[in-house]
Order: structure tokens, then C-alpha cells, then sequence
């Protein structure tokens, strides 16, 4: 009898031990997987990823969804303009190991306050400025709505694979100067920069605001 109900615990055992082995860090599978090719779009143009809303879930939603906490910084460009990012590193999303970044919708007058409420500035290499906001701003920024995602996966992924996941993009556009392509897909207000000397980047935008993503990028031709 206990020597059934041993084999019986260590059966249990090593099932567990399989399944830890075979999900990251021991995790439990997605019940809503979060693969970055699973897009939802609806009928009023709001897109859905990685089981954020852009304009509609707000940062302190998508920590609770990505159960993690992320790192927010303010930047300003040379040109003055600002920009309101959390970054959320080493995350793995339905087994799939990646860094996120969430770009927040942050008014101009807004940012410019919280700059100035800035409790330490550095300076980047680019000549753009690096904010550490304060206390309250990072508080107040939870509730900000998540405007555009980007996604950078750690393993490399090569055309074929994106093309059987993502099908045919709507359009090829490549880097001046380098040996990046851009496989532009604007019904589902994604661009894929495919690097082959380093990593793939996946920009999301809502469709509508598609043309504002790309502009820089279609300009050079």
C-alpha cells in the first residue's frame, strides 16, 4: 500500500516537473495567449494585442495583464518634443521572451509640467533628455491610456516564419542607408522592421493612425 501510494506521488512529481520544464519559469499556460500575430481589430478601429486596448487600456491595466510593473521615463527630443514610454523588460508572453515598450498618450502641457517637476535629468547621446519623474507623476501616470506598443522579441526571427504567422504585408519598404525592411501591414496598424544583423521590432498602432507611423519612413522614397 505505501509503496503504490509512493509510486503515485512521484508520478504526480515528475508530470509537474515536466510541465515547468516546458513553460518559462514555471508558468502556467495563457488561458488569452499573447502572441504578437494575435491582432484583434473592431469595428470602430480599436486594436487589441498582447490583451491591451491601444486608447482605452490604461498603463495600470496593462500591468496587471503583463504582471509586471515596468520602468516609465519621459523624454525630450532636441526639438522639444516629448515622449512618455514604460518599458517592461525580459517578459515572457505565451512562452515567448520579450522586451515591451509602452509609448502613454500624455498631452503636451502635461509632459512640459511633469519635465519640470523632473527630479533628475541626464543627457543621451542623441542629444535627447532622459526625465525621472516624481513620485506623483509616476502615480498619476497609471491611469494614462497605452497609445502604441512596441515589441522586441530576444530570439531572431527570419521571413518565413514571420510570413506563415503574419501572411503577406502590404508592403516592403526598405532603410535608406541600411539593410533594414519594413513589411508594413495598415489594417492592422503594424510594422515589422526586419534587421538581419540584429533584432526584429514590431511597432502597433490603432489603423487610423497608420499614416503617422510610416510617414518617416515612406517620405524617403
Amino acid at each position: 500500500m505505501e509503496r503504490k501510494l509512493f509510486l503515485g506521488i512521484l508520478s504526480v512529481t515528475l508530470v509537474a516537473l515536466a510541465i515547468a520544464l516546458l513553460l518559462p519559469g514555471g508558468r502556467t499556460p495563457d488561458r488569452e495567449p499573447r502572441l504578437p500575430w494575435l491582432i484583434e481589430v473592431n469595428e470602430l478601429g480599436a486594436l487589441k494585442v498582447f490583451g491591451i486596448t491601444l486608447g482605452e487600456s490604461t498603463l495600470q491595466q496593462a500591468r496587471e495583464n503583463l504582471q509586471d510593473q515596468g520602468k516609465v521615463t519621459l523624454f525630450q527630443s532636441p526639438e522639444g518634443q516629448y515622449r512618455t514610454e514604460a518599458y517592461f523588460q525580459r517578459l515572457f508572453l505565451s512562452g515567448l521572451k520579450a522586451d515591451l515598450v509602452l509609448t502613454l498618450a500624455v498631452g503636451v502641457n502635461e509632459a512640459q509640467e511633469m519635465f519640470e517637476r523632473g527630479e533628475r535629468i541626464s543627457q543621451m547621446g542623441s542629444g535627447t533628455r532622459k526625465i525621472e519623474l516624481s513620485s506623483r507623476d509616476l502615480e498619476a501616470l497609471s491611469q494614462a491610456p497605452v497609445a502604441s506598443i512596441t515589441f522586441i522579441p530576444a530570439a531572431d526571427l527570419d521571413a518565413d516564419l514571420l510570413s506563415g504567422r503574419f501572411g503577406e504585408p502590404a508592403r516592403r519598404v526598405k532603410e535608406t542607408g541600411s539593410e533594414i525592411v519594413h513589411w508594413l501591414y495598415p489594417e492592422r496598424g503594424l510594422d515589422i522592421a526586419l534587421n538581419p544583423d540584429g533584432k526584429e521590432v514590431f511597432q502597433y498602432v490603432k489603423p487610423a493612425d497608420f499614416g503617422q507611423l510610416t510617414e518617416p519612413l515612406t517620405g524617403q522614397e
